[in-house]
Order: structure tokens, then C-alpha cells, then sequence
């Protein structure tokens, strides 16, 4: 399942599109709290298809049965871009637990790269949702190589995956590799320069987020 967000009419679209301009994107707190933004329309959406159990809940006035996740979601995310994109997420899923990797492009003398992978931190994911959260989906290589290694350890009942663009490239290598993952996207971009960077897309997330790396 592939949600474009750019496929329907709301106000989140006005997100992805500040996400994308040079000029908005120089106030780089801004662009967190865009692509946090996106995080907390994304996680909504997610929420529509997960599972519920009716409780009660005690008034001042009486009682009311209500429904509530029958678990809370895993949040995983990418460093560091994916930071703010996973914060949006934990803003509506404010129960849920936390999973962090360290992934990067490693460029050889040639200009080719491999994804470099150093770090895990998580949760028991036996049984869980998974949202797996990253700003760009390029070739969707780290993409593919974070959620394999995590299902490798694990039984996920279900995954996610959240990016704010994503290229047609990378979708098809994710469809490709993770059959069963849903895909939530604010935008897919057809083309990538040489270096792999999406085109229109809206640059380096990281950079723009927390600085330019050296």
C-alpha cells in the first residue's frame, strides 16, 4: 500500500511544500517544525488503520466507553534526519516506544557508496507496529538494509514507513524488498542526479535541519 500525500487536498501539502523552498528552508527551526508537522498528519492517518479496544472512561458526569490502541506503536528512525520526523510522530503517539540507527552513505574514491550501518538501539519489536521514519527516500537502499536488519531480529507484525519525498527509484527498490511494508509519502519525485539526491526533492534534510556536516 503507497499513501501520496500530494495525491489529495490538504493543508499538509502547504507542509511538503515549504520543505522544498530555498528560501523557507534557510530558517532551519522552521524547517524542523515542518517536517514534525508532517510527522503528527502522518501518524493520524497511520492511526487509521491500526487496532482498538473499547474502555470505559469515568466523567464527572457519568461513564463513556472509548476506544483506545490496542498497542502502542514502535517509532523508529534514521540519524539524524529523521529526528524531527520521528518527534511529530511521538507527539500523537505519545505512549510509544523509541528505536534509533545510525545509517550513513559511505562514497568511495570512485563516487559510489555503500550504506555504512554502526548503531541500534531498540525495543523488543516481538508482535509490534514498526514506523519506520526518514525525510528522503532516494535509492532506498538504508531504508531496506535498517528494516531488514530489524526483522531479522524481530517478528514485526507490521511495517510502516514515512518519508517526506521519495523518488520513484527508491519506492520501487522498497516494493521490491519489503512486499508487505505500507508506504506513507508526502511526495514522489521521478528523477535523481548522479550523487543520488532527488530531484526536485528539497536537498540535504540533515543539513537543513541541524547544519551542514563537514
Amino acid at each position: 500500500m503507497i499513501f501520496d500525500l500530494s495525491k489529495t487536498k490538504s493543508v499538509a501539502n502547504t507542509f511538503v511544500a515549504e520543505l522544498r523552498d530555498e528560501n523557507i528552508q534557510k530558517d532551519s527551526m522552521r524547517f524542523r517544525k515542518n517536517l514534525e508537522r508532517l510527522g503528527e498528519f502522518f501518524a493520524y492517518e497511520i492511526s487509521k488503520t491500526l487496532k482498538y479496544q473499547q474502555k470505559d472512561v469515568i466523567t464527572p458526569l457519568g461513564t463513556s466507553s472509548c476506544e483506545f490502541l490496542e498497542i502502542q506503536p514502535v517509532l523508529a528512525t534514521i540519524l539524524r534526519a529523521g529526528l524531527p520526523l520521528q518527534q511529530g510522530l511521538l507527539n500523537i503517539y505519545d505512549k510509544a516506544e523509541c528505536c534509533f540507527i545510525s545509517a550513513y552513505r559511505k562514497v568511495k574514491k570512485s563516487g559510489d557508496f555503500i550504506i555504512q550501518m554502526d548503531y541500534v538501539s531498540t525495543p523488543d519489536l516481538d508482535g509490534r507496529v514498526l514506523i519506520m521514519a526518514d525525510p528522503m527516500l532516494a535509492t532506498g537502499q538504508s531504508m531496506v538494509m535498517c528494516c531488514k536488519e530489524l526483522m531479522n531480529r524481530y517478528k514485526i507484525a507490521e511495517l510502516h514507513i514515512v518519508a517526506a519525498i521519495a523518488s520513484v527509484e527508491g519506492v520501487a527498490h522498497v516494493k521490491a524488498n519489503l512486499p508487505k511494508a505500507k508506504l506513507w509519502l508526502g511526495a514522489i519525485d521521478e528523477e535523481m542526479t548522479s550523487k543520488s539526491y532527488i530531484v526536485p526533492g528539497l536537498g540535504d534534510a540533515g543539513d537543513l535541519a541541524y547544519g551542514e556536516k563537514v
